[in-house]
């Protein structure tokens, strides 16, 4: 615990918070509900092969999001120089438009192609978004209401967070009557609607009279050279990307492992049971609870616990918070991928939830007020490089590692072609007819298996497709370790020599 800290109450921290910080919340508010409906339906959008999606391949998938994540991820790092430059205002109509071409090119997408353009816009559209929304909120708090205002903030996000995925999910139809592309024109509605409070509503933050009479090119190199003299913030940067890498796969992996591997029928029946007829069916594929749905217990969880654990923890140190927190979020995201049990799944996506609620505000507060004073909105583009290199490379590796240890396709493959010994009732159920050229068909294959879950836990049980989410959470305890003994080191190195190095983030 901070020493010398007072508790302050609640009310007395949201009084001194400004005006301009609820406008960019709003606005924020939006942006994230038309963003997460979309990425809760894309994983499934791309693979599946009926229904009118695309039947992409896991490392076609990974292909791009790792392009997504590189732009949206790495252009907030100059981005936020150029909002420091030009504007709040200006970079953000830039983003909307940006946004909106995105969302209805995946509306009209038939292919790789189209998805990676679709994919290419949406992500520089919010990579330009990210610097003006955050740094208007970092500007308009100050150390007293600091882990308050970021905790509203997160809340706020998650807000769009839980209620983007619920509406997409329903609109999205099943593969019987396929309506993915709703989606897609509702995120452009919604995103188009977010010009009116930027218009109207929000004030420019003061922007630094000598960055404005630079060039762009001036901007850039100011941009990188700063980054490169804080060298404590650089490697905490580059340390804690490893965690990222485990984090964002929660996302863009889960949802299909889920889908392949878990039985949700037991989440199915409870929804089915809610006094709420016609409502909880859009949330039902054959009886099972939607891979989607489940994924959204993050936010939703989020949503009811932010705000309370944020004030509980206002009075610790920064790092010790993100340490507890992550921790936490590296067992709930290796327990998830650990079960084929619907319920059992539900329950550590929650224990991951929570972990997110501890560290992820703290990540950003711990940028955003170790940053200086005039560079707000930079810092906050440098806060998106652990998840450009995490989110990328994860990608990179992860639908290779997928379509290796964990895809039910190739597994079913395996067992029906390469493995001596075959089992003769996965035989006869999917080659009755004694025509093996269907075994390959393993997309339709895999459809069947859905509709048996024994057939499912069998492979399971036989060729333990959880491998993929021990590899991935051993690189997030890594990352974890290294980012608290640089921590630790630098501490140390600070006593010695009296005060902390560069911006002095090491101190907290």
């Amino acid at each position: 615990m901070s020493e010398g800290t007072e508790r302050v109450t609640l009310r007395e921290q949201v009084g001194t918070i400004q005006w301009n910080f609820w406008i960019a919340n709003s606005i924020e508010l939006m942006e994230r509900l038309a963003f997460f409906g979309v990425r809760a339906v894309l994983p499934l959008y791309m693979i599946r092969d009926s229904g009118g999606a695309l039947g992409l391949s896991y490392a076609e998938k990974g292909a791009i999001y790792m392009v997504w994540a590189l732009l949206q991820c790495l252009i907030p790092m100059v981005s936020g120089g150029y909002t420091e430059s030009y504007g709040y205002r200006k970079s953000m109509y830039v983003a909307f438009v940006l946004n909106i071409a995105g969302y209805l090119t995946m509306a009209a997408s038939g292919g790789f192609w189209t998805m990676m353009m679709a994919g290419c816009l949406v992500g520089t559209g919010t990579a330009i978004f990210k610097p003006p929304v955050q740094g208007a909120v970092a500007k308009s708090l100050h150390e007293g209401n600091s882990g308050l205002g970021f905790g509203i903030f997160y809340w706020i996000v998650n807000i769009g967070g839980f209620f983007g995925p619920m509406i997409a999910v329903a609109m999205r139809g099943t593969d019987e009557a396929p309506t993915w592309d709703h989606v897609f024109y509702g995120a452009a509605i919604v995103t188009a609607i977010n010009f009116l409070p930027a218009m109207f509503l929000f004030k420019e933050p003061e922007l630094d009279p000598a960055a404005k009479q630079k060039r762009p090119m001036e901007v850039f190199k100011d941009t990188m050279k700063i980054l490169w003299k804080d060298q404590p913030m650089l490697r905490f940067l580059l340390v804690v990307s490893g965690f990222w890498f485990m984090f964002m796969q929660l996302w863009d992996l889960m949802p299909n492992f889920i889908d392949e591997w878990v039985d949700t029928r037991d989440i199915g029946a409870f929804l089915s049971a809610l006094p709420f007829d016609g409502l909880t069916e859009k949330y039902l594929e054959g009886g099972a609870a939607k891979a989607d749905l489940l994924i959204n217990i993050d936010a939703l969880t989020i949503l009811l616990l932010v705000m309370p654990i944020s004030w509980l923890l206002g009075r610790f140190k920064m790092m010790t918070v993100m340490v507890v927190g992550m921790s936490i979020a590296v067992v709930g995201f290796v327990g998830t991928g650990m079960t084929p049990v619907g319920w059992a799944c539900a329950f550590m996506i929650f224990v991951f939830a929570i972990g997110e609620i501890i560290c992820s505000p703290k990540f950003s507060e711990y940028i955003g007020m170790t940053a200086p004073k005039d560079k707000k909105a930079l810092y906050m583009g440098y806060a998106n490089i652990p998840f450009a290199i995490g989110w990328a490379v994860g990608n990179g590796v992860s639908g290779p590692l997928y379509d290796k240890y964990s895809s039910i396709s190739r597994i079913t493959r395996e067992h029906l072609v390469d493995v001596s010994g075959w089992s003769q009732g996965l035989v006869d159920y999917f080659d009755p007819d004694g025509l093996l050229a269907s075994l390959f068909q393993g997309d339709l294959m895999a459809a069947a298996l859905k509709a048996d879950p024994d057939a499912v836990r069998y492979l399971w049980d036989s060729y333990d497709p959880w491998i993929i989410w021990i590899i991935l959470g051993a690189v997030g305890v890594l990352s974890l370790d290294g980012m608290w003994l640089n921590y630790r080191r630098s501490q140390k190195r600070a006593r010695l020599v009296g005060s902390a190095p560069g911006t002095g983030a090491e101190e907290r």
